[in-house]
């Protein structure tokens, strides 16, 4: 089979360049004449193989650029909960420029840091069976309130124990299965006494939002409620109160909450990851 750019060519008068001689009928064989013109084509073929060959296994051996950098990154973000300060993952006041309804700015601050550890007793029980086949290697919390302190809101960063065909897994169960919706899979809050978020349970939950990520072994979400202690009978995932189908109109603002602290954490996160990507290469 000729190489890039080349094809076979023939010999004066039409003949092949390779010749070969009949056959003797005693079953002696002769060998094959082979003329100056095919022996340095072929050597070139030989040649032109031997460097394709050689880059593919040199490919092989050093893997492709974009999946080794990919590999690295995710092994640098399963390291993030025990090798980055907490004020980089949740940090004391968080931005959110456009992130209220209808476009409005948000402030907020955080009041509380749970002290990283495991995931019991941190999820509702179905919603750690759904988590359970990515496993928990440690689970970061953090709990903020708006700049009037009317509403809290809890963001949590869970990292697995799992590889990325599971996280890939798992995003798309939760994607297919629109387990991210399910009011009895929400995340649980952080209530830290003495602050805005000491009455904040369970059954303060408004609004929630969850993130199965799939270039890092982390489960990202934050779930917000009122800081007075009310109870919400019908809460909503962030996704549907944010576009005006909230279930009670003040509920909506809390929808956005939920989802733009998650939405500025997980970009800290990654941002965090590209650092740690950077420093390991």
């Amino acid at each position: 089979m000729p190489g890039p750019g080349r094809s076979w060519s023939a010999g004066r008068a039409g003949r092949p360049l390779v010749s070969f001689a009949e056959p003797e009928l005693s079953g002696t064989h002769t060998r094959p004449r082979v003329g100056p013109r095919t022996l340095a084509a072929a050597t070139c073929l030989v040649l032109g193989l031997g460097l394709i060959g050689g880059a593919a296994a040199g490919s092989r051996l050093t893997g492709d650029g974009d999946d080794a950098a990919a590999r690295t990154a995710y092994t640098a973000a399963g390291a993030l909960w025990h090798s980055v300060p907490v004020d980089q993952l949740f940090p004391p006041t968080v931005q959110g420029d456009g992130a209220g309804p209808g476009g409005a700015d948000r402030t907020w601050t955080r009041i509380a840091v749970a002290p990283d550890g495991g995931c019991a007793h941190a999820f509702d029980p179905l919603l750690a069976r759904a988590l359970a086949p990515v496993g928990c290697r440690r689970l970061l919390r953090a709990t903020y309130t708006d700049a009037t302190q009317s509403h809290v809101t809890t963001v949590g960063l869970l990292f697995t124990k799992a590889d990325p065909a599971a996280m890939s897994a798992l995003a798309a169960r939760f994607r297919d299965e629109r387990l991210d919706r399910r009011p009895d899979l929400m995340p649980r809050p952080y209530p830290a006494p003495g602050t805005a978020a000491a009455g904040f349970g369970d059954r303060q939950r408004a609004s929630w939002t969850l993130s199965v990520l799939t270039d890092a072994p982390v489960v990202a979400y934050a779930v917000s409620g009122w800081a007075d202690g009310r109870t919400v009978d019908e809460p909503q995932p962030a996704a549907d109160a944010v576009r005006g189908g909230a279930t009670a109109p003040a509920q909506a603002g809390l929808g956005n909450e939920a989802k733009g602290l998650a939405d500025r954490v997980e970009r800290r996160l990654r941002k965090t990851i590209g650092t740690a990507t950077e420093k390991s290469a």
